[in-house]
């Protein structure tokens, strides 16, 4: 897999994230998607989605501080530490996080199909 498309998707995700657009969400998260969250819950799409629809997700801010791509065969691996503003139910955060993601190649697109996601501990 090509590196510069691994980064070009891991834009357009945050892009997605950031602007609660549903609809690339839904293009680029796999429907056997299994997400651990900061909190050790286990997201799939539909959860996922449904936070950004209905508002309980509403991302503000997004800037990657730093970027990994591990292309491999048809997946890639990316490891990023981005700094995430947020509002989660409600509650203002700001926090550094470390999102890991598996990109499986889906016909001709790219989706997310697993990852996990920490918070940065300073």
């Amino acid at each position: 897999m090509e590196e510069n498309l691994i980064y070009e998707y891991e834009e357009r995700l945050r892009k997605a994230m950031l602007n609660g657009d549903v609809e690339n969400l839904d293009r680029l998260i796999s429907d056997e998607l299994s997400f651990v969250s900061p909190f050790g819950q286990i997201i799939t799409k539909k959860d996922d989605i449904e936070s950004h629809r209905s508002g309980i997700v509403n991302i503000t801010e997004i800037k990657f501080l730093n970027q990994k791509v591990i292309p491999l065969e048809d997946v890639a691996v990316t490891i990023t530490q981005a700094n995430v503003k947020a509002i989660l139910a409600g509650e203002h955060r700001e926090d550094e996080m470390c999102y890991t993601r598996v990109w499986q190649k889906d016909k001709n697109e790219l989706k997310v199909i697993s990852g996990h996601c920490s918070f940065v501990q300073k």
